[in-house]
């Protein structure tokens, strides 16, 4: 099945009228990527992490020691989609926990953010071997989980970090650098393309127009937009 496709077909514009059919088991979800995720499978963020945590959807599952689901509030305003885990992540079983996890808590308090207003995943949610970029075939196999992730957490806005987020939710295949700082519509929710925490790592200068300088104007229009939204 396309990429697109897969897109479509896991579109949680679906799932308000949506149940799983009365034959479906879920139970055979984590064994193969063919099986769909029926909007609605999950009541709660708990089994798709158990499920995740046995999953061999696509090759990344034989390699991990942990599944990264998420961390932070499952109800809160903002969601955060990174790339996939790193080996940080990947031993403690928490996403952006390494130096661009920390990077990215300092941006979010930087706007007074903290963990109740964010709820932070990925992509993927098994880390690729050698942190390389997870391959579509990857991305379309978690991608219903985090469909199911979103369902269920009701953001208010998704930021998603690099160029992998980007195309993984939205399909668009276009450079962050091109598209970073600017609101997008995916399923009728506020989308902001923003740099990876680790990015920036690599850029450490604070210029106009740096890296740097450029998160820090997309973080405070993100703090904006969501105090609009609270105040609507």
């Amino acid at each position: 099945m396309a990429s697109q496709d897969q897109i479509d077909l896991f579109n949680v514009n679906e799932v308000a009228d949506s149940a799983p059919p009365a034959n479906f088991d879920p139970d055979l979800i984590p064994t193969d990527a063919k099986i769909p995720i029926p909007p609605g499978t999950y009541a709660s963020i708990d089994p798709i992490v158990e499920h995740c945590n046995r999953c061999q959807r696509c090759g990344l599952g034989a390699t991990r020691t942990h599944a990264v689901v998420g961390r932070g509030n499952p109800n809160a305003d903002i969601m955060i989609v990174g790339e996939g885990p790193g080996q940080n992540e990947d031993e403690t079983g928490m996403p952006f926990v390494g130096k661009a996890g920390q990077l990215l808590d300092r941006i979010l308090a930087s706007v007074k953010l903290t963990e109740d207003d964010v709820y932070i995943s990925n992509i993927v949610k098994c880390r690729p071997p050698g942190n390389r970029t997870p391959a579509i075939e990857e991305m379309d196999a978690c991608r219903p989980y985090l469909i199911e992730q979103i369902r269920l957490i009701d953001p208010k806005i998704i930021l998603l970090t690099g160029a992998s987020a980007v195309r993984g939710i939205t399909g668009d295949k276009r450079g962050i650098t091109k598209i970073r700082g600017q609101w997008l519509e995916w399923d009728n929710r506020q989308c902001m393309p923003i740099f990876h925490p680790a990015y920036l790592l690599r850029n450490q200068s604070r210029d106009k127009g740096s890296p740097k300088w450029l998160m820090w104007q997309d973080i405070q229009a993100v703090r904006t937009k969501l105090d609009e939204i609270r105040a609507s």
